[in-house]
């Protein structure tokens, strides 16, 4: 009788210690593959649990489905809609260390560059890259007037809220909620350096500043004429003088490869034009570098109303105060493009 008992405590001591490694390996055996291809995962808003085990699986995040779920219902993982976010994973995690990550929400933000586009389509196309919100969306938001204007912009002014720098975001992010935080970035950006007493003193909005900040950036290359540049077209508003800026030209036309501003460009109706239109045009032409805002904001005083490009300084400009004076400067690069042509 003692044997019996003796070897039915070893059978069950042995189905205790199978079933504990049992319950180890789906709780703390390694479930990501350690040769792991794909170290991020984005489980959308909405998700379902099926379509996290789903996307995991997809994804060759995790080996085993079956211990997965199991122990995301111990945990208590398993919810009706799911913890959206793009989260990294680690090679080799366990089960309990993959949930447990995943349920504390401690998303892997990414960095958002915003450079130098000529339409707000492609603020669009670029947000929609680092944010789940696609490009439909965010353009689709843009042109709401209705949206935009309790923020004080137009959809002519809109591309103005997009400071260009460098953004932490999360990808779980929608259109509504990128354009909220760009608004913030826009009043932070303007409430320090003293930016909005400075434009005051322009009489400027932070808005027109901004536009014609845009046209210094996509007229000049070089940082150190943009205050000069910004200087000169102050001088031309100041008098009523219409700006003749060849990048408005350019955006009015959408001819935004063109080397050379021809009779077709200058003449083209749109209010865009500034060789056809006095002041400001209605909005910015592109997004325009903190540099060239805050050349606007602090540019050059001197007498300048006319520039051209420098033929021998490729890059540069001829500035002059007077058109007879800049007449020569703009015979001068003529002759220089012509010679360039016959090569």
């Amino acid at each position: 009788m003692r044997k019996i008992l003796t070897w039915i405590m070893l059978i069950l001591v042995l189905i205790g210690a199978l079933f504990g490694y049992y319950q180890y390996s789906r709780i703390l055996a390694p479930n990501v593959p350690a040769e792991l291809q794909n170290e991020y995962v984005h489980i959308p808003s909405g998700a379902s649990f099926q379509e996290v085990v789903d996307l995991l699986a997809e994804n060759g995040q995790i080996k085993d489905q079956a211990s997965f779920i199991a122990v995301a219902e111990m945990m208590n993982y398993k919810k009706k809609e799911m913890r959206s976010g793009r989260y990294k994973i680690e090679p080799s995690w366990s089960n309990r260390s993959l949930i447990s990550h995943l349920r504390g929400g401690a998303q892997a933000p990414m960095n958002l560059v915003l450079t130098h586009g000529w339409h707000i389509e492609d603020v669009a196309v670029k947000a929609s890259q680092f944010i789940e919100a696609d490009s439909t969306e965010l353009a689709d938001l843009f042109y709401k007037d209705e949206k935009i204007a309790t923020s004080g912009f137009t959809t002519e002014t809109l591309m103005s809220a997009f400071i260009p720098n460098t953004y932490q975001v999360y990808w779980d992010t929608d259109a509504e909620a990128f354009l909220e935080r760009m608004i913030k970035e826009h009043k932070r950006f303007w409430d320090s350096n003293n930016r909005r007493e400075k434009a005051k003193q322009l009489g400027m909005t932070p808005s027109e500043v901004y536009t014609l900040a845009s046209i210094v950036e996509r007229e000049i290359s070089k940082d150190s004429e943009k205050k000069r540049v910004a200087g000169l077209y102050l001088n031309r508003i100041k008098i009523g003088m219409k700006l003749d800026a060849d990048p408005t030209a350019k955006f009015a036309t959408r001819d935004f490869k063109a080397t050379r501003i021809l009779y077709k460009h200058i003449r083209f109706e749109s209010p865009y034009n500034t060789y056809l239109h006095h002041g400001l045009p209605p909005g910015p032409i592109s997004m325009a570098s903190i540099k060239s805002i805050d050349a606007v904001l602090e540019s050059e005083e001197h007498n300048y109303f006319y520039m051209c490009v420098d033929p021998e300084k490729p890059g540069y400009h001829l500035f002059a105060e007077s058109i007879e004076e800049h007449n020569r400067n703009a015979r001068r690069y003529h002759r220089y493009l012509d010679a360039l042509e016959q090569k």
